[in-house]
């Protein structure tokens, strides 16, 4: 073939197939230009994922009407004009490719009015013919952006799409980051009429905390550490979690760099670099930082997405994050040490009763595999020497409280004589005797502590081998679900063409089918397909995942633990009890 120009249509859908690879991709090029029109309001309206419409409006400068028909055209824009303007660039956009891609690829609509003309105007362009037609509109100041029927046009772009639960929650998580940078705007997400994320306008403090709290949940917005550093011209503000709040998983990782949203990895090296010795191998840094530096030190123009930059000066600036959030990492893991506070099952010991591995041993089940860090409430260590326990008849005490030693002056009545059929507690007092539920304390005991990590997301074990499941049903069902939700939960699944990997899982189930178990697990997840936190999912889902860890069969040492976790956490309950009726015995024997 000779050398000749490419059409200006096809030119204009392979820029799109670089710009627009999914719905979230027109979602985030579209609230880039409202916030460059300087938009303080934007309603975002999405109809089956994006597929079949992506409408945008804002309260922004909006676009004059003689330039209505320019603005669809390849590389047109108002942010640039010279060399001078692509070296220091101030704005989120600058190509002048977006709309023009955008509306390659599907039938767009533009609807516009500054607020010093009289009337709107619009104009709507399908597909790859580019011939833009505009007419008089009834518009409020603003502009809005209807992008429907999107790669109609193109099948074999249209077919890689997922489903549309799939594709919202991409555009979901588009707009939580944006939400995180953009404080001062105010943005309005629906789905299919349906109103899923509202995110007012925060200009205090406290409102910025609040939609902190909102997308990165409140765990995180009550112990991150806050820093602020400044040198040289470059800044950097956000939050950092504590190495001992660290997840393990990387979902809370939020970067700005002059208000652009990317994953940079020499910042992300960085950020880990800053936690040194402090973050275990296992645990990922949790984060929401803005990097901000002179738009001359930093080239946004290599990545056609513009989820990348060069900085001029890589390793100061690498330096520079390092040293800005070491002293608050430093600090906090020195505050946490000092304290010689342990952590198990949510409840705080110190050093010197946090139990031996040895006598944790004892207590992990015969047929299970305990979650790292899910350990049930410690015996006491002088409970292989003393069976003399907690009365039944004193005041409860309330889940958090730290145990109480068996010191004289804390025995109680109740006293353990043997194990019935291996899973219940025979205890005694003057003249009762009750069988205790040993499976059903473990049960409580284990869900109590489970739901209370839930907010820190569920510790995952990575497996050896990572297991492939080729089950159309599952995968479909795997496209469904919300993937911070599948993150919390300790899963980490990868989606491949034709099948899904799972190469992490909650550790409870880590020696279990992986292909039976996942197929149960989304089964109970489906059933509440709104729940965005794991605090909001069914008890059945946690009972499931608990009964993995129950054991079923107890020791002497075993049963004298948990009546001991029973007499602190839940004798106020008596449903854990059965009442076993004393014999009548003749008056020689009974003395």
């Amino acid at each position: 073939m000779p050398i000749q120009l490419l059409p200006i249509s096809l030119a204009n859908q392979i820029a799109a197939g670089e710009v627009v690879e999914r719905p979230a991709s027109v979602v985030k090029e579209l609230i880039e230009n409202s916030i460059d029109a300087g938009a303080t309001q934007i309603e975002i309206d999405i109809e089956q994922g994006g597929a079949k419409r992506i409408r945008l409006r804002d309260n922004g400068a909006g676009i004059v009407q003689d330039e209505l028909a320019l603005a669809l055209s390849r590389h047109a824009t108002s942010k640039i004009s010279s060399l001078d303007d692509l070296e220091a660039i101030q704005s989120l956009g600058f190509r002048g490719e977006a709309l023009a891609s955008i509306s390659s690829v599907s039938r767009l609509r533009l609807t516009s009015k500054p607020p010093a003309q009289e009337t709107a105007w619009q104009a709507w362009v399908e597909g790859r013919d580019m011939e833009v037609q505009t007419s008089p509109a009834a518009h409020p100041d603003g502009t809005t952006v209807d992008v429907v029927d999107l790669f109609y046009n193109t099948p074999a772009r249209r077919k890689f799409l997922r489903t549309a639960k799939t594709e919202f929650s991409h555009i979901d998580e588009v707009i939580r980051r944006i939400a995180l940078v953009r404080f001062d705007v105010a943005l309005t997400l629906r789905h299919n009429q349906k109103e899923v994320r509202q995110y007012r306008r925060a200009d205090s403090d406290s409102a910025r905390q609040q939609r902190l709290a909102q997308i990165c949940g409140k765990a995180f917005a009550a112990e991150a550490l806050q820093v602020k550093a400044e040198h040289d011209q470059v800044q950097l503000r956000g939050w950092i979690a504590p190495a001992a709040s660290c997840r393990h998983q990387s979902d809370i990782q939020y970067l700005y760099v002059n208000g652009r949203m990317m994953r940079d990895r020499l910042l992300l090296h960085a950020v880990r670099q800053a936690y040194a010795d402090t973050l275990a191998e296992d645990r990922s840094p949790s984060f929401v930082l803005y990097l901000e530096l002179p738009a001359i030190d930093v080239d946004v123009n290599v990545h056609p997405a513009k989820h990348e930059v060069r900085f001029h000066r890589a390793r100061q600036i690498h330096d520079f994050v390092v040293q800005a959030l070491r002293p608050a990492l430093v600090q906090s893991a020195s505050e946490h040490s000092s304290e010689s506070m342990d952590v198990v099952s949510g409840h705080q010991y110190s050093s010197s009763q946090s139990p031996s591995a040895a006598e944790l041993a004892e207590f992990k089940p015969r047929s299970a595999h305990p979650l790292p860090g899910m350990r049930p409430a410690p015996a006491p260590a002088a409970l292989h020497a003393n069976t003399q326990l907690l009365s039944g008849g004193a005041s409860p005490k309330p889940v958090g409280n730290p145990p109480l030693a068996a010191t004289p002056a804390a025995t109680g009545e109740w006293q353990l004589l043997t194990v019935f059929q291996q899973r219940f507690a025979l205890l005694s007092r003057p003249e009762s005797l009750a069988l205790l539920n040993l499976q059903q304390v473990q049960r409580d005991s284990l869900l109590t502590n489970i739901k209370r990590q839930a907010d820190q997301g569920l510790n995952g074990q990575p497996l050896l081998v990572p297991v492939k499941i080729t089950t159309p049903d599952i995968r479909d069902q795997f496209a469904t679900l919300h993937a911070p939700l599948l993150a919390q939960l300790g899963l980490q699944i990868q989606a491949q063409r034709n099948a899904i990997e799972v190469q992490q899982v909650p550790a409870m189930l880590r020696q279990t089918d992986i292909t039976r178990t996942i197929a149960v697990l989304f089964q109970h997840l489906l059933q509440q397909p709104d729940a965005q936190q794991p605090q909001e999912l069914a008890d059945s889902l946690w009972q499931w995942l608990v009964s993995f860890q129950v054991q079923s069969d107890y020791s002497a040492t075993q049963a004298e633990h948990w009546l001991q976790c029973w007499q602190q956490n839940f004798n106020s309950s008596n449903h854990y009890l059965t009442p076993v009726q004393l014999p009548q015995l003749p008056p020689e024997l009974s003395q």
